[in-house]
């Protein structure tokens, strides 16, 4: 017998102690402004499986025209050996068309939204949409339009509940399709190989269908239509910076933290390469230091695990590369004092002939 009514994806298993409280379960959705933000809302959505698909498609119907995929999932062993709890691996497709997104998901779309190590989700960063479906199987909306994200929950039937409950309030197990006797399964799942169930399997053939690439979840983000606006509008301030401006934001601060990995790994560019990393800080700190204060912290909390990163990889820190003199800037970036641990051959070559090992 059903502990519950509410009709849960397969992947999701609740706790027979949680009977009391599956019985006051029902499908709708709270909201509320972002943190560090005037204009951004969250909205986190309890819908029954039978509508998530809908959803889905009525979101990116709402959408420019190009959008990008997120995927989320648990690696194997082979892809996070020797880790405990690991973090699920994510990824991003490019911006490409919403309807050749919505083709290539068509034949899989019912295995994301069922198997309990699978969240997947769409988003536009440029005008501050992202809908996300999570492996807790909650819908999560980031918008700066909560009126429309408003009817549109309204025309699938969920209403605003201040006290809502959701998976995630509520002892459960996570199951992959993997778990169940393929007699049990529905019939669209019945029909297919065991292969073909494995999240693992499927998700590898999305990634590679959309070309998606990893991204770290520390810098995953959110940022409004209008923040982006008032980041336009301070690059447009200095001569040096104005041509990043037709650039999404958020793409220069994942640069940020690609160039702090990979002075990680060691860095195999040469000196001006390290100089033009440094230079990409200089104008995220530009941008930090001239937009108002909600958004300045929610940036300098972006790129604060990157920050951190590279103080504790800086050696000889009483020394200081030359930093461009042109910027206004109250900050002292930290980011030109000492040198990174592993130096390429390249960048230790033009070190030397700068004379930075001299006592």
């Amino acid at each position: 017998m059903s502990l519950s009514s509410f009709d849960f994806p397969l992947g999701i298993h609740p706790w027979t102690s949680e009977k009391r409280r599956l019985r006051r379960l029902r499908e709708g959705y709270t909201f509320a402004l972002l943190e560090n933000s005037s204009d951004s809302y969250r909205f986190t959505i309890m819908a029954e499986v039978g509508k998530v698909e809908k959803l889905f498609h009525d979101f990116a119907a709402a959408m420019p025209e190009e959008c990008f995929f997120i995927l989320e999932y648990y690696a194997d062993e082979e892809e996070q050996p020797n880790q405990e709890n690991a973090e699920p691996l994510l990824y991003y497709s490019p911006y490409m068309p919403k309807e050749e997104i919505l083709d290539v998901l068509r034949p899989y779309f019912s295995r994301l939204i069922h198997d309990g190590f699978v969240g997947f989700g769409l988003a536009n960063n440029q005008v501050g949409m992202e809908l996300f479906y999570s492996e807790e199987k909650v819908v999560n909306c980031f918008t700066c339009n909560h009126i429309r994200v408003m009817d549109m929950l309204g025309r699938c039937g969920l209403t605003y509940n201040a006290s809502q409950l959701f998976t995630s309030d509520l002892g459960h197990d996570h199951l992959s399709l993997l778990c169940y006797q393929p007699r049990t399964l529905p019939d669209d799942f019945s029909k297919l190989r065991e292969r073909d169930l494995d999240y693992l399997h499927f998700c590898r053939e999305i990634t590679e269908l959309l070309e998606m690439y990893p991204v770290e979840d520390d810098l995953s983000f959110f940022l409004s239509l209008k923040e982006q606006q008032l980041i336009v509008q301070r690059l447009k301030e200095h001569p040096e910076f104005c041509g990043f401006s037709e650039e999404e934001f958020g793409d220069l601060l994942l640069s940020w933290g690609d160039f702090v990995q990979e002075c990680e790994t060691g860095f195999q560019g040469s000196l001006e390469d390290y100089h033009d990393g440094l230079r990409l800080r200089d104008l995220i700190q530009f941008v930090i230091e001239g937009v108002p204060v909600l958004l300045a912290r929610k940036l300098t909390e972006v790129v604060a695990d990157a920050d951190r990163r590279l103080r504790h990889n800086l050696i000889d820190c009483r020394k200081r590369l030359d930093a461009a003199q042109d910027l206004p800037l109250r900050d002292d970036r930290f980011w030109y004092r000492g040198m990174v641990r592993k130096q390429g051959v390249e960048l230790r070559r033009d070190l030397i002939r700068q004379g930075w090992f001299h006592p």
